[in-house]
């Protein structure tokens, strides 16, 4: 797992059992850290489908928290998932891009894909903003933190 730290009193009281291994809350967070976006997003697709749960409105918290970021000013819009609108969110993904019908049908089958990349923090606010309401599943890497 991920490198060794100092834990609080509360990381440890908040640690599970997995595989024999006592793994805490800090832990787990380093390991997710390390992922790269396409591994994170298919664990995430993964723990939605193993608990019927969807991860939408925490991503979103994240998502809105990264794009509000004035430090860093490159940013990837990467379309995640498309849930039961894609005529919509191909429409979106037509307009943010310059992409063809074709293309952009390429791109919104084959989730986790980029749809823009190094933009500024207004352009990745409004393309997350135009994708969710679409009904799409977004997330923004901030190109400055890689």
């Amino acid at each position: 797992m991920a490198a060794a730290s100092v834990k609080s009193e509360h990381q440890v009281a908040h640690a599970i059992e997995v595989g024999g291994l006592r793994v805490s809350t800090h832990d787990l967070l380093v390991a997710f850290e390390e992922m790269s976006l396409i591994e994170l997003s298919e664990f995430v697709r993964a723990f939605e489908e193993k608990f019927d749960v969807t991860a939408a409105a925490a991503a979103s918290v994240v998502v809105g928290a990264a794009v509000k970021s004035e430090d860093e000013d490159e940013f990837d819009v990467v379309l995640t998932g498309v849930g039961d609108k894609k005529i919509q969110v191909l429409k979106v993904v037509r307009e943010l891009t310059s992409l063809g019908l074709k293309e952009a049908k390429d791109l919104v089958d084959s989730t986790p894909k980029p749809v823009l990349h190094k933009v500024s923090s207004e352009t990745a606010e409004k393309a997350v903003e135009s994708l969710k309401a679409a009904g799409a599943a977004v997330s923004v890497l901030n190109l400055g933190l890689l």
